[in-house]
């Protein structure tokens, strides 16, 4: 069923994806009610397709830092389908994009945590696209090998 607030996510769903493109299921089926990213508020969705959606980040590493989330509640990358990766993978080249244009950023990082090991802290699968400056850190050699300090520095070894 659909929800009766015209600003929530799923009201924002029916409004931006055309019938054709919609998912066959209700996407209230796919959402899990004490996930944050299952009840964002439709003012915070910078891009959607037909199975994702794009956010700002709450918690901002660096101006732009946005988040790509699967519409389906699902808590790993692995567990997506093809459609689902397609669709991610869609809307970051989208919010690429759009934050080349509003941001102008020298470079980016897209990372995934998945599983509590890796720092995931929201059990919903999403893409971290993080806009990066030149000078935001003193050397940025080994970007995403930085998760594991001790072993960043493989040019050194």
């Amino acid at each position: 069923m659909a929800s009766k607030d015209p600003f929530s996510r799923t009201a924002f769903y029916h409004r931006l994806v055309p019938q054709s493109l919609r998912v066959s299921l209700d996407i209230e089926c796919f959402m899990a009610p004490e996930c944050p990213f299952c009840v964002i508020e439709s003012s915070r969705v910078v891009g959607a397709n037909s199975l994702a959606f794009a956010i700002r980040d709450g918690y901002p590493v660096s101006p732009g830092h946005t988040l790509a989330i699967p519409n389906r509640h699902v808590g790993s990358f692995f567990d997506l389908t093809p459609a689902e990766h397609d669709a991610l993978l869609d809307l970051i080249q989208d919010q690429k994009r759009l934050l080349d244009a509003e941001f102008s950023p020298d470079a980016f990082n897209i990372g995934i945590n998945d599983g509590p090991a890796a720092g995931q802290t929201v059990p919903h699968v999403h893409v971290h696209l993080i806009p990066r400056y030149r000078g935001d850190v003193p050397d940025p050699r080994g970007g995403i090998r930085w998760v594991l300090a001790d072993r960043a520095r493989y040019w050194t070894e």
